[in-house]
């Protein structure tokens, strides 16, 4: 194969001598795609098949490479089928970010691009030294919707409208800003869509069917996905399960009518992959056509360009053959797919490419190890504090610290799943090891009561000045085709932590991993504080260290509900609807459906005081004409985003040590169809350093997309009623409004008519 080989060894196209050199793909003065589809009007039909796939073999007649399409980066640069780690030096590492659950209850999208923007500088760098690919396979950006999901920890929460502005600043970060003309790399935003179920009590993602309403599919599954299009995301995953009855992979319904059509997502270089080996199963188990062909057909005509796995490279020449596709079908996949590697300069030199110069000098930089620790600290939440916290080291005596549990001394733990490998794994028992004048003691897993774990954790525990029980689940049981069936503590565990909060000593409960009901420990007077640490990557010990000694002020707030434990005996996982229904006896979900939680979403403690007040706009009577406010919007991409109004509010630190503060902004009142929700975010912003008596000002930016409630047919309506913004959780401030007039759609959302 003629190629170019960088100083790296690095194969590229070579567009300078080889074969590729007289094809119009490397004519840098046509569009991006006019280069791609000069070069599929290059192939063979028997060529095609190959580029189809996950693992393409290239074309070695034109001079294409090979190329994996498969990498991960969900964290940091991942282990996956495109990225190789070294074994030892450079590339042997790298830098682990916290897993966005915890990144999420930061409520910083700033922060997120700056991980974001760290994660794709380390991909290229990767990609520089012929140790990966350009298109990754992240983020995974569906709605944390039910406790018991395995894959929750992928995500940044519960609301849509979180998600929505996180993924936003992700891609910006990932792909090289907001629209570059060389992507830094191609992100992909999975599951498309209603996918949250792996494993649970037999229903499995390859075969269940997701039954979602038009108004719930476009008030809560969809809005992550509309920011992704919009971000102008290079590429999007279609989902194992079905929806309504269709398997998405092969759903013009969501490809075609809402992503590509609705939502003009049409940009040449902007691509469809399936989940791996997803379009087997549109055959078996779904049945969704009679014959693998069929099958394999239906899934590249609805618009699946690319398939994880080798399921087009097998049945789709026979499909050519029966006259269920064509080339213009072929043509059209393949030149979306090799117009994103256009778009990432893959057929530039290195000279023309501006991203072809960064090394392994450009992996794990001190800064991008500082931002590894602030963004796992920046996420950390304080759910319970009697006042032991911050803990006081003192120089004249050390703190003796018994740690016992699960997570007391936990390394890969601290990264969950969709992992690459790190530089170190620092416990939180290790961090305290490190610290002076703090004595650790690490007292092992206790186990079950009849192992001998419990004298030895409790023997610690009362020689200790303070006991800290680091727990919670694992990706042993929460994972990736691992679904939870429960999320209470077990027996074993508020046994060993009550014997434990029964000596009387100072007790933290440092609780990892995803949600568990921790009602029982809230309510017990012996249980000190209680602080919720996600899985915070690499410096995750680090980052509770420097929480629970005061050296960082916690101010992250829950991104999910925390249910109470009987929560998964009263709905179904399989159930996908969000409101309360008495027939089938769902109570509601998320905090926009039900309040009856343990924590809410969006509850955070402090180590200080704050107050929070609206300033309420300078508006006649707090009224609002619909038509004035429509009328506005001329010159607005999407009316649903045309400013409504910005509101201040003002955040004062009545206390004396300086900390963050995320301000969140809801909306609640009666307007739109009923039920109305109890409330739903709209605004978020993070205010950093405030120091104990001084003020900072917050905006909350409204539009009118966020007074908008979408009606049974999906269709997002601005309505006439009254609207309360409330601030904070538990509320500390309100601005009630009203709007008058007639209903306008601001989005009229497509119907799926089964065609």
């Amino acid at each position: 194969m003629s190629s170019s080989v960088s100083a790296v060894g690095h194969i590229f196209p070579d567009c300078g001598n080889g074969p590729l050199a007289g094809n119009d793909v490397c004519n840098k003065e046509l569009s991006v795609g006019d280069r791609a589809r000069a070069l599929v009007a290059a192939l063979e039909t028997e060529e095609k098949y190959g580029l189809l796939v996950s693992t393409s073999p290239g074309v070695e007649r034109l001079g294409l490479p090979s190329y994996e399409w498969w990498q991960e980066a969900l964290h940091g640069v991942a282990s996956s089928p495109g990225v190789t780690f070294a074994e030892t030096g450079n590339f042997s590492y790298a830098t682990s970010f916290p897993q966005p659950i915890l990144m999420g209850a930061a409520f910083d999208d700033d922060l997120i691009e700056a991980v974001a923007t760290v994660v794709s500088t380390e991909a290229r760098a990767f990609n520089n030294f012929n140790r990966s690919g350009l298109n990754y396979w992240t983020p995974n950006i569906n709605p944390y919707r039910d406790p018991r999901w395995g894959r929750g920890q992928e995500t940044p929460g519960e609301d849509p409208f979180h998600l929505s502005s996180y993924v936003t600043a992700l891609i910006k970060g990932l792909q090289g800003g907001e629209d570059p003309d060389t992507l830094k790399i191609i992100a992909t935003c999975k599951h498309f869509s209603a996918y949250d179920i792996e494993d649970w009590l037999g229903n499995e993602r390859y075969e269940f069917d997701a039954e979602v309403n038009p108004q719930e599919l476009a008030e809560y599954y969809m809005p992550p996905f509309e920011a992704c299009a919009r971000a102008n995301v290079g590429s999007f995953m279609c989902s194992y399960n079905a929806l309504n009855g269709v398997p998405t992979c092969s759903s013009s319904y969501i490809l075609q009518d809402i992503l590509r059509d609705h939502w003009n997502w049409t940009r040449d270089y902007q691509t469809i992959v399936s989940d791996c080996d997803a379009l087997q199963n549109v055959y078996l188990p779904h049945e969704w056509r009679d014959t693998r062909e069929a099958s394999a057909a239906s899934s590249l005509l609805a618009g699946t360009d690319l398939n994880c796995g080798t399921y087009y490279q097998i049945h789709l020449p026979t499909a050519y053959e029966q006259g269920l596709i064509n080339d213009t079908a072929l043509d059209l996949a393949i030149t979306r797919s090799y117009a994103s590697l256009i778009k990432l300069g893959y057929f530039e030199s290195a000279e023309e490419n501006p991203y072809r110069s960064l090394s392994f000098a450009d992996v794990f930089t001190p800064y991008a190890e500082d931002l590894a620790r602030k963004a796992a600290e920046e996420g950390i939440v304080l759910i319970k504090n009697d006042g032991i916290l911050p803990l006081q080291v003192s120089e004249e005596s050390n703190l003796t610290i018994a740690f016992i549990g699960d997570w007391a001394n936990a390394t890969t733990d601290m990264q969950g799943n969709y992992q690459g490998i790190a530089k170190y794994l620092h416990s939180p028992y290790y961090a305290a090891s490190q610290t002076p004048n703090i004595n650790a003691v690490y007292a092992g897993i206790p186990g079950d009561p009849v192992t001998d774990g419990y004298p030895k954790a409790l023997e610690a525990a009362a020689a200790a000045d303070l006991i800290i029980y680091a727990d919670g689940p694992t990706v042993a049981s929460e994972a990736e085709s691992k679904d939870r069936t429960l999320i209470r503590w077990s027996g074993e565990k508020i046994d060993i932590m009550t014997q434990l909060a029964d000596l009387g000593k100072p007790f933290v409960l440092v609780q990892m991993g995803g949600q568990r009901d921790d009602a029982p420990f809230i309510n017990h007077p012996n249980v000190s504080a209680i602080v919720w640490g996600g899985y915070p990557g690499q410096a995750g010990g680090d980052a509770i260290l420097n929480i629970l000694t005061g050296k960082v002020a916690p101010a992250g707030r829950l991104p999910v509900t925390q249910y109470p434990a009987h929560y998964v005996d009263d709905v179904p996982m399989t159930d996908m609807g969000l409101r309360p229904n008495a027939e089938t006896g769902n109570p509601g979900r998320t905090y926009m459906w039900y309040d009856q939680a343990t924590v809410p979403f969006g509850f955070g403690l402090h180590y200080t005081n704050f107050t929070a007040s609206i300033v309420a706009p300078d508006t006649e009577d707090d009224v609002f004409d619909i038509n004035d406010l429509t009328s506005a919007c001329d010159g607005v991409a999407h009316v649903d985003q045309c400013p409504f109004q910005t509101v201040p509010v003002d955040v004062s630190n009545t206390g004396a040590t300086t900390s963050d503060f995320v301000t969140l902004g809801f909306l609640a009142g009666e307007h739109g169809p009923e039920p109305y929700p109890i409330k739903r975010l709209v605004a978020y912003q993070r205010l950093h350093g405030i120091e104990g008596g001084v003020q900072q000002t917050a905006s909350l930016n409204l539009t009118l997309g966020s007074l908008g409630r979408r009606d049974e047919d999906g269709n997002l309506v601005l309505y006439p009623g009254d609207y309360s913004l409330l601030v904070d959780v538990p509320t500390q401030s309100t601005w009630d409004f009203t709007l008058e007039g007639e209903p306008f759609v601001l989005d009229e959302w497509p119907q799926d008519t089964g065609a």
